[in-house]
């Protein structure tokens, strides 16, 4: 008995953190299989011993992810969450517990499980008026303003025949397209990356910034439609209705009769999800007359008319060999286990991040652990648990997260509401040296011709050990190394030569100063005109430009404030490079005014980024994807054909590289 009492009071705290984790801070440290698993543990524990039950226990309530920036709103009908299941036997129990309760025939509703965060979004005489996250189920976060930044959710709905007022409830996701790009923009600006694109869509939602929400560029799938009109009575018609008041409804959605129509749809889908340009996790099943809906009812946490199929990912057990440290050009520290190598979803797996520290505490890692591996998304591999019943006695050590940089010996530090650690030796810490000289030289800033295999080589032989040096290299002793030659030493000379003339917004943002990425340094270079008004900007006049907030605003003054890199700034300054704003760098004219432009394929004149620079100069704007509001395609050599072909069906024009060039000229 007391052994029951405490493995129950064990597991509450522990589901209780991890709701915590999953809602609150969007960075979950198990798998949601694990989490359902521990789940049925304790309901099956609290049924054993209902004299222990509490209100509070985590199997009588809904994961929070309330934030107290957002006013909270109560849900005028609960928003519960569904029942999982993880195989065909438990399908078939849901299936006949409907046709016993029921007594009539009934049709289910098969529907893809979209992995993002959950929206209700209200609607009064085909208006959008508010949008609320689950939150506990009871209550959520009013974000109307970040919800009228995604494009997919109609702000005016089209047609006729709503009623009056409505809600319908979905997904809103982050296409994994723009996944990977944010996540490449987060690295490059020091930041983590983002686990998967359901944490990264939550995150996005919870920003108080909409026209930062704006630019991750959300996506929506809507799956429920709640009406008190009688009129409303089959859920896959109501979505057909929806559909044509404007809102995007998946497709995928099938009517089933029959068990075998439902083990169809889940068997092709767990193969060809993999296609689909957002992230899913299952199926959805619905019973589909809403009058059978009402008859079912609910229990205290979810519907009884409806239950999750959630695929299981591949999984595999693999040995931890160790755990390694890396430092980023940021001094951001990364924490990577080393593993026997194993196949998994077709590749070959040696080493998976484990993020950040939180991460390593939760999996209790030790070295010698037989670890299960799994592909986020199917693509990023990651550890997801221990098989502690395997561990021996002979295991090795409890892996620590470290407190010193790995490279240079400094007291790591960790930021107040941040994951990450991050060594704050940003002018000695070798790692941290040859990052920032890459991606000074990098081609979204000043575009040298020099890789990161000849930074390591000009570091290791002392040439270079910051980004000024490299505008005082001797190209004769660069030409006597082994592999370079006077061609290439010339190929070099000439590349900084030109870097010489790139625009001050990207001179701003090579320099590498934490969370200063590309976008806001155009803004800050264009607020604040030159260098000199940068480095001597107070808090206010920094916290003034569009889009820079109190961390932006306390980098840029702790960036200058360091001896060191001012003395660099200089350096750069003497050497030629721009450091004010030009009447080249203004807008070249309005010719472009109001045009959205996709570019797609190679082009023979410019590169893709000079064409998007170009673009911007004419007063038009650059897109990633098209649809009805794109205005053209700016097409060259070897285009997409799916973007060929949605460019035709939407009537978008296509144009090409000298037909853009007259439009500018």
């Amino acid at each position: 008995m007391n052994s029951d009492i405490d493995l129950i009071n064990s597991l509450r705290d522990e589901l209780n953190r991890h709701n915590y984790n999953y809602y609150v801070l969007s960075a979950p440290t198990i798998s949601d299989y694990d989490f359902d698993m521990k789940m049925k543990k304790l309901q099956r524990l609290e049924a054993l011993h209902p004299e222990l039950d509490d209100p509070n226990s985590p199997t009588k309530r809904v994961g929070s992810d309330i934030s107290n920036e957002f006013k909270q709103i109560t849900h005028s009908y609960p928003m519960l969450s569904l029942a999982n299941t993880y195989s065909n036997a438990e399908v078939t129990d849901f299936y006949m517990r409907i046709r016993k309760a029921l007594g009539v025939d009934f049709l289910v509703d098969c529907e893809l499980k979209y992995d993002g965060t959950s929206i209700s979004l209200r609607y009064e005489d085909g208006r959008l008026v508010r949008a609320v996250t689950r939150g506990d189920g009871e209550k959520g976060d009013d974000v109307t303003e970040n919800v009228r930044t995604i494009s997919s959710i109609p702000l005016v709905l089209q047609g006729s025949g709503y009623p009056e007022v409505f809600e319908i409830r979905g997904e809103i996701l982050m296409p994994w397209s723009v996944f990977n790009e944010l996540n490449v923009e987060r690295v490059e600006n020091g930041l983590p990356p983002f686990a998967n694109p359901r944490n990264a869509a939550s995150g996005t939602l919870k920003l108080l910034n909409s026209k930062e929400v704006a630019k991750r560029k959300l996506d929506a799938y809507l799956y429920y439609f709640i009406s008190d009109d009688e009129d409303y009575s089959s859920h896959y018609e109501n979505l057909q209705k929806a559909k044509e008041w404007g809102f995007k409804i998946s497709d995928a959605s099938k009517r089933c009769s029959t068990l075998e129509e439902i083990f169809d749809y889940i068997q092709y889908w767990d193969d060809a999800r993999r296609e689909l340009p957002v992230a899913t996790d299952g199926i959805v099943l619905k019973v589909d007359a809403v009058e059978q809906q009402h008859l079912l009812g609910f229990t205290s946490k979810t519907p009884r008319w409806a239950i999750a199929y959630k695929f299981q990912a591949e999984r595999i057990a693999t040995q931890l060999k160790s755990v390694s440290f890396q430092v980023g050009r940021m001094g951001t520290i990364t924490p990577v286990a080393n593993l026997e190598p194993v196949t998994l979803s077709g590749t070959v797996v040696k080493r998976a991040s484990l993020h950040n520290a939180d991460i390593i505490a939760g999996l209790d890692l030790h070295i010698g652990d037989s670890v299960y591996v799994e592909k986020g998304g199917e693509i990023i591999p990651k550890i997801v648990g221990v098989d502690e019943e395997a561990r021996k006695s002979g295991v090795g050590e409890r892996v620590h997260f470290i407190s010193q940089c790995p490279e240079c010996g400094a007291e790591l530090k960790r930021m107040e509401g941040e994951a990450a650690h991050y060594c704050p030796n940003d002018t000695t810490c070798p790692p941290q040296i040859k990052g920032r000289i890459i991606h000074f030289a990098s081609r979204k800033a000043m575009n040298i011709n020099l890789g990161e295999e000849n930074v390591n080589l000009f570091y290791e032989l002392g040439m270079v050990k910051n980004v000024a040096d490299l505008y005082s290299l001797n190209f004769q002793e660069i030409a006597s190394l082994p592999r370079w030659g006077m061609q290439s030493a010339k190929r070099l000379a000439e590349s900084l030569e030109q870097s010489k003339s790139v625009p001050f917004d990207r001179v701003l943002f090579a320099l590498g100063i934490r969370y200063v990425g590309s976008t806001t340094a155009k803004k800050i270079a264009s607020a604040l005109q030159n260098i000199e008004a940068i480095s001597s900007a107070s808090y206010q006049t920094l916290m003034d430009i569009d889009e820079v907030g109190e961390v932006i605003a306390n980098s840029v003054m702790e960036f200058f404030a360091n001896e060191q890199n001012r003395d660099i700034v200089n350096r750069l300054k003497e050497a030629g490079l721009q450091f004010a704003i030009s009447q080249a760098d203004e807008q070249a004219s309005n010719n472009l005014e109001g045009l959205s432009i996709v570019i797609s394929g190679t082009f023979e004149r410019y590169s893709r980024d000079e064409l998007k620079q170009l673009i911007e100069a004419h007063g038009g704007k650059n897109v990633s994807s098209i649809s009805s509001k794109t205005d053209y395609v700016l097409a060259g050599a070897n285009m997409g054909p799916a973007k060929l072909e949605k460019a035709n069906a939407l009537g978008v024009k296509i144009i090409s590289e000298a037909d853009f060039i007259k439009m500018i000229e």
